[in-house]
């Protein structure tokens, strides 16, 4: 907090109008008063002899600096921990990718080889579009997109192959924030755990 100091100045007058103790200031009284005023001088000419050569003692830098390891793995990815079980949000899959599914974790899939029994396959990735405010509304939004696409993949398997269809799509949290994919599978079975697909759909 600044803090501002007032000065007063009070004008003293003595004496009577009438008195003959009056004096008028004289011409030295004027000169004497007035306070001596500072002069200020700058220089006429430049120095003409200005310095022109840096110091020759200057430190020179280090040569000898540590070099960095080159035998770096060539297989960093491996170092790299990875999901368990291959697990990923199904979001991140792809068309043609085939995943296990587990009931306790919703919404993720455990990649596997499309040669090795795995519960679906990935047949058509599609996009909602629209306002969705419950799951109810985004179920049935992507049931409808996933629908035509399943049936006319499932018409192309041998018989007996394929026994269920899986629908995967986001809650109204999700959807929200802007996941708004749907992965369309067919599966060895309604569930998992029972009939298994043991080779890429045809």
């Amino acid at each position: 907090m600044a803090i501002g100091a007032v000065a007063a100045v009070v004008l003293l007058v003595t004496g009577d109008d009438d008195g003959d103790d009056k004096k008028e200031p004289t011409k030295s009284d004027s000169s004497t008063a007035r306070e001596p005023t500072p002069s200020l001088s700058i220089p006429s000419r430049i120095p003409s002899e200005l310095p022109t050569g840096l110091p020759s003692d200057v430190p020179s830098l280090p040569t000898d600096f540590p070099t960095l390891p080159t035998d770096f793995p060539s297989d960093l990815g491996s170092a790299a921990p990875s999901p368990a079980d291959d697990q990923v949000p199904y979001y991140l899959l792809k068309t043609g990718d085939c995943f296990n599914v587990d009931s306790s974790q919703p919404g993720q899939a455990a990649k596997r080889s499309c040669n090795e029994p795995h519960d679906a396959e990935v047949v058509k990735f599609a996009e909602l579009q629209g306002s969705y405010t419950t799951d109810a509304a985004l179920k049935k939004a992507a049931a409808a997109l996933c629908e035509r696409p399943l049936a006319r993949k499932a018409s192309n398997q041998p018989s007996g192959t394929v026994r269920g269809t899986l629908v995967q799509y986001p809650d109204a949290t999700g959807y929200k924030v802007g996941i708004d994919n749907v992965a369309c599978s067919l599966a060895g079975d309604s569930g998992p755990g029972k009939h298994k697909l043991t080779k890429p759909l045809s």
